[in-house]
């Protein structure tokens, strides 16, 4: 269970890069706070940072239902590949946000994957 608390840290620690990337392009492109458009850019890297945070709602609680139901490893496993999603959709959103799609299908499917593999397992575990 260790390996999967680590990953789920990775992955809130990756939403805080994603929190100091928006933070460096609103002073880069001149967004003023409580302003959350203005530069396509800055809205961008917004718009990930918040699909991201969108996303660790389903994320950690599909993780740990599957790691103490299914498998800890597996669960770890597919958390990594979310984290390498969330990486490929922050590029490509930024670069053209048409490029996301890759990014995001990577890092979706393996939510996916935990939250019904841990349902599965708690209500087979329930039902024994």
């Amino acid at each position: 269970m260790a390996l999967v608390h680590v990953v789920i840290a990775l992955a809130v620690i990756e939403l805080f890069v994603f929190a100091l990337l928006v933070g460096r392009a609103r002073v880069k492109y001149g967004i003023l706070a409580p302003a959350v458009s203005g530069h396509p850019v800055f809205e961008r890297y917004y718009r990930v940072h918040y699909n991201t945070l969108e996303q660790l709602v389903c994320f950690i609680p599909g993780m740990l239902l599957f790691a103490t139901y299914v498998s800890a490893p597996v669960a770890a496993g597919l958390g990594l590949v979310f984290i390498v999603g969330r990486i490929l959709y922050l590029r490509g959103y930024v670069a053209d946000p048409k490029k996301r799609g890759a990014g995001f299908g990577i890092s979706a499917l393996p939510v996916i994957v935990l939250l019904l593999g841990g349902l599965g397992g708690a209500l087979w575990a329930a039902l024994q």
